[in-house]
């Protein structure tokens, strides 16, 4: 098999074409996320919090003067921009809320219904067990 027969066998896999999908997809859908969080969810946040912008929170590490905005403090030198990193881990946490509650409605939707079983027949007495239960209430009875 030459090379390009055996590239083309591999690239038009079914796996394949769904994962390149999958990665366009989820591409795109990052965006609208980063979008959301970014655009909307973080301003409120910030007007929770008295207008505070949770991007341009950062410790300079080379001597920026204070008040500076990320951007500048970085064009400056090296910055711990834990802000920003708030930013991102409320953007994840987000995404994969969304992917969790997608995942379990396509496992909802997929689930084959439950078949009903038919409940197991009780299992047969032994035939001496069933003699001895016999002479047991026939004695009963005498009595």
């Amino acid at each position: 098999m030459s090379f390009t027969q055996e590239f083309k066998s591999f690239a038009l896999k079914g796996n394949v074409m769904d994962l390149a999908v999958g990665v366009i997809i989820g591409a795109a859908f990052g965006k609208i996320v980063d979008s959301l969080v970014s655009d909307m969810i973080m301003p409120l946040v910030s007007l929770v919090f008295g207008g505070l912008d949770f991007a341009n929170y950062y410790w300079p590490l080379a001597g920026q003067a204070a008040g500076l905005s990320l951007v500048e403090a970085k064009k400056l030198g090296a910055v711990f921009a834990f802000g920003n990193f708030i930013t991102v881990l409320i953007n994840f946490a987000i995404l994969a809320f969304v992917i969790f509650l997608m995942v379990r409605q396509i496992n909802r939707l997929t689930a084959k219904p439950a078949t009903e079983v038919a409940p197991a027949p009780a299992p047969i007495t032994p035939e001496d067990v069933v003699l001895l239960r016999e002479i047991r209430d026939s004695l009963k009875n005498k009595a």
